[in-house]
């Protein structure tokens, strides 16, 4: 059996049409970029024991997102250590692998959510489900870049356009998914029909003779429920947040698209070209900086040209990833409650659905575009470019609290679209940028290598902007506590504001519930809880665009010796 996933088994007879092969990539990139739709697990990961609020026993959002950040590790570490094993058995075992442990990361990480057990979701989805995103993310670009030398930058930008329009597929699906397994907990009534008391930050409620732990929502919550509800005073642990059940049945239709997939996997004979194609000349090649030579994968090592692909590739990632992670999250923040008719769950999801489209057509786009003016040039356009926009994306959320929010929306909307085509462009057009500068003997295992830059961006983009953002909203939570008069704090919270820091750890005190007793007038400063995060993403591109600007042609004592 195993014999027919090596690379000697698949290779493509005479006549074989290479344009059967991107369908098979696309496909695989497709199941695993619905990592990028991860922002849809993000609230109800955070409320899979008070379901329609986080309680007291509810995994925090900065520990949720982390699930994230570890998938994307393991996705650039597995491609990493994969790079020689897949130069040797070729893409069919690789997907074949990668269809398994993606497949049986859902499984096991939908395991740890039903026995709220947060390091199985670690070890599922983050390390077995982040191997799995590693080894279909480089199983084909190495292949796809033989079969078409014609036009480098658009058959890696087919391959991994399905890796940016993952998401776009799985948000809508996911979304769905969880609404249809959701069952809203047991309803008391309204916050004032319901004798409520406090106990360490926690809000309880007697039922039956006894006090139970409950939840209360309250109308800054509605836009963040999973289907409408009314507000008042819901019981903990009676619900179902759905998102279990969403694991299972995506982790089982993953496995099998890719299997599919990866059967359908074809390499080009030995000495193989297209038809009527020549390579171009050395004036063409040269200005393009396309090399006629070839590099070792660990010569590439010991070249400058690597390290400062890496840092580019890093930054740009980070700059974009701890974004993508909290997406559908960021959007209800920041507008959510000032249109709360327009920003309600649907849109966030929407939301993450576009960004998905403008992350595929990004990588197709500018990939191809490389093709023509260069890999170099191309990638100081999305640094440069890039500076300016993520300066302007807090402009655009203060607006939020204006009388033009809807305006504001538009623009934040439309300024982030642009950045994430250059976020998933940067991604399709590195595998090009290394066959340029390294040759494409040894790319796909360069590459591999290339993408723990990947793994890097997951730890430090999540980790800039929940470190970020927990400052700011502590700040904003200080600031509202500090106009809020005492004696409507502890009529609405059952304690007063020396407990502070056990109602916030118990997630009973929140920006939403502050704004709502806060004196008329105050601002809501969820607008604002981003702000730092994206000036701190602006300083990384500019430190990529002077990366880029150095990189230039490898030394000849680190050519391959013919």
């Amino acid at each position: 059996m195993l014999e027919w996933l090596y690379k000697e088994r698949i290779v493509a007879a005479p006549g074989f049409n290479r344009w059967r092969v991107p369908p098979a990539s696309i496909s695989i990139h497709l199941c695993i970029g619905s990592v990028y739709a991860w922002s849809i697990f993000n609230q109800p990961l955070t409320r899979l024991l008070g379901v329609v609020a986080s309680a007291p026993g509810d995994w925090s959002l900065d520990r949720v997102v982390w699930v994230f950040s570890v998938a994307i590790v393991f996705l650039g570490l597995s491609a990493a250590v994969a790079a020689h094993w897949l130069e040797r058995v070729g893409p069919r075992m690789v997907g074949v692998t990668a269809a398994c442990c993606w497949g049986g990361g859902f499984a096991l990480g939908g395991l740890g959510i039903v026995t709220h057990q947060l390091w199985l979701l670690y070890l599922g989805y983050g390390a077995l489900g982040g191997i799995g995103l590693g080894l279909g993310y480089v199983s084909p670009v190495s292949t796809l870049i033989r079969w078409f030398p014609d036009r480098r930058g658009m058959a890696t930008g087919m391959a991994i356009m399905g890796f940016g329009g993952g998401a776009m597929i799985a948000a809508p699906l996911q979304q769905w998914l969880v609404g249809g397994f959701y069952r809203a907990p047991d309803y008391l009534g309204p916050t004032d029909t319901v004798a409520l008391v406090t106990q360490g930050g926690e809000r309880l409620a007697a039922i039956g003779g006894a006090l139970r732990q409950v939840v209360v929502v309250g109308p800054g919550d509605l836009a963040s429920l999973t289907q409408p509800g009314p507000e008042g005073v819901y019981v903990v642990g009676t619900g179902d947040a759905g998102v279990a059940s969403t694991f299972f049945v995506l982790g089982a239709a993953y496995f099998v698209i890719m299997l599919i997939a990866a059967f359908s996997y074809r390499v080009p004979a030995a000495g193989w070209t297209p038809t009527g194609w020549t390579p171009p000349d050395e004036a063409a090649a040269a200005r393009k900086m396309i090399t006629r030579h070839h590099v070792d994968i660990d010569e590439a090592l010991k070249t400058p040209q690597f390290y400062l692909l890496w840092v580019v590739l890093c930054f740009n990632v980070t700059a974009g990833i701890g974004v993508l992670g909290v997406a559908k999250t960021m959007m209800t923040d920041i507008f959510g409650r000032a249109l709360p008719h327009v920003v309600d769950g649907g849109f966030a999801a929407s939301y993450v659905l576009m960004i998905s489209a403008f992350n595929m057509v990004g990588r197709f786009g500018w990939a191809s575009l490389s093709d023509v003016i260069g890999r170099r040039r191309v990638y100081a356009v999305f640094f440069a470019l890039g500076v300016v926009l993520y300066l302007v994306l807090p402009w655009c959320a203060a607006g939020a609290a204006g009388p033009h929010a809807l305006g504001w929306l538009v623009a934040f909307c439309a300024t982030t679209m642009l950045i994430f085509t250059m976020y998933g462009g940067g991604f399709a057009t590195i595998p090009a940028y290394l066959a340029d500068v390294f040759g494409t003997k040894f790319v796909g295992g360069i590459h591999g290598r290339t993408l723990t830059a990947w793994s890097v961006a997951g730890v430090l983009g999540p980790l800039a902007l929940t470190t970020l953002r927990g400052q700011a909203e502590r700040q904003a939570i200080d600031s509202l506590v500090a106009q809020v008069d005492p004696a409507a704090f502890a009529t609405s919270f059952g304690a007063g504001v020396e407990q502070l820091d056990a109602l916030i750890s118990a997630h009973t005190v929140t920006i939403a519930k502050l704004v709502a007793i806060a004196p008329p007038g105050t601002v809501d400063p969820s607008s604002t809880l981003y702000s730092t995060t994206m000036f701190a993403m602006a300083g990384l591109l500019a430190i990529a665009f002077v990366a880029n600007a150095l990189v230039g042609p490898v030394d000849a004592k680190h050519h391959l010796k013919e």
